[in-house]
């Protein structure tokens, strides 16, 4: 799918809490040893942070790089699967605390990890069609975990937020084709009323990830005449190290080129907001003129494919906002405790 007019990236921004737990603190209290650990550490939301602040915040950063009207902001989109409600919306509370004007369209949309990338192209679609000005999406999550399961060893806290618009001058990057593959493969999930996911341990790599990100990614680079040569980055959604690591082979792409996006060994698996922290990561470094692919994954399940050309105005508006690195950097680490205490994993009920 191609947008009918230029559709590009005005701003982009990511914030990752200063809380970090490292795995083999994790380890240590279930009876895990550290060589069998899928990353180092993740990111962990403070006792005061939810999706809602954490959108905010990332919201924040992009609208500082985009240099847009706040009346100029006609949709604003969240993908999320953990609001601080089950009941009231994340997108008009970030709305209203960003000073946007009321009369916009706000949203939150759950598809588990591709809910970001998918918020991403409903807003293209939006501008595109000359509705509106520019949007914003946000893909963010606080993830949840069972205590000793799997996977509370990568889920981490973080979010992303993209701002998109057509016919603005200086942008950082330029849309230039999606492509969404989605199949109904249960490998995750969560019933009304449970507090933690489950999950099919043989759904989740090569019927799951492996199967939609590489079907969405062929699928668009044929659509555009491409070769993985033609792409200077590759992003996908990280769940953990090796994943990512193993579809990039499948596809055709080194380690060089998925490197400067892997961020899933310090700040954990972010869900909505994983492949779009990794794009933010690449666009602090992209080049005009370079190529990006982003490939995203939700469980349940589905994968966006979008390929991403680097414009001029990446140099000068990457430097108004922080970088991924420097949030990666800023860290502060806690025991497992704090971290149940934080994660609100002690339930009196």
């Amino acid at each position: 799918m191609r947008p009918s007019r230029d559709v590009y990236i005005l701003g982009y921004g990511a914030y990752i809490p200063i809380f970090r737990i490292r795995s083999e603190n994790i380890g240590r209290v279930w009876g895990r040893s550290k060589e069998k650990l899928p990353i180092p550490e993740k990111a962990v939301a403070g006792p005061d942070e939810d999706s809602t602040t954490m959108a905010y915040e990332a919201a924040k950063y992009a609208l500082n790089r985009a240099l847009v009207e706040p009346e100029d902001i006609g949709a604003l989109f969240i993908g999320t699967e953990s609001p601080p409600y089950a009941v009231k919306p994340v997108a008009t509370t970030v709305a209203e605390a960003l000073g946007l004007k009321p009369d916009i369209l706000a949203i939150d949309m759950e598809f588990a990890c591709k809910a970001g990338t998918t918020a991403m192209i409903c807003i293209m679609g939006l501008v595109a069609s000359n509705m509106m000005k520019c949007g914003i999406a946000i893909g963010v999550d606080t993830a949840q975990s069972r205590p000793s399961d799997e996977l509370e060893y990568t889920t981490g806290c973080g979010a992303s937020a993209i701002v998109l618009g057509c016919d603005y001058n200086d942008p950082i990057a330029r849309i230039e084709a999606v492509h969404s593959f989605v199949t109904d493969t249960p490998d995750f999930w969560r019933r009304e009323g449970a507090y933690y996911p489950s999950h099919a341990h043989r759904f989740t790599g090569k019927p799951a990830y492996f199967r939609h990100i590489i079907a969405a990614g062929r699928a668009l680079m044929k659509e555009l005449g491409l070769k993985p040569s033609d792409f200077d980055y590759v992003v996908f959604h990280q769940p953990n190290i090796k994943f990512p690591q193993r579809v990039a082979r499948a596809l055709g792409f080194d380690y060089e080129k998925l490197k400067p996006g892997l961020v899933v060994p310090y700040i954990g698996n972010t869900y909505a907001a994983s492949s779009l922290i990794g794009l933010c990561s690449v666009l602090d470094r992209a080049e005009p003129g370079e190529r990006i692919m982003l490939v995203s994954f939700g469980s349940g399940a589905g994968s966006d494919a979008i390929s991403i050309v680097v414009e001029e105005g990446v140099r000068k508006r990457r430097n108004y906002a922080p970088l991924v690195h420097k949030l990666i950097e800023h860290s502060k680490y806690i025991d497992y405790p704090t971290y149940i205490k934080y994660r609100r994993k002690i339930r009196m009920k």
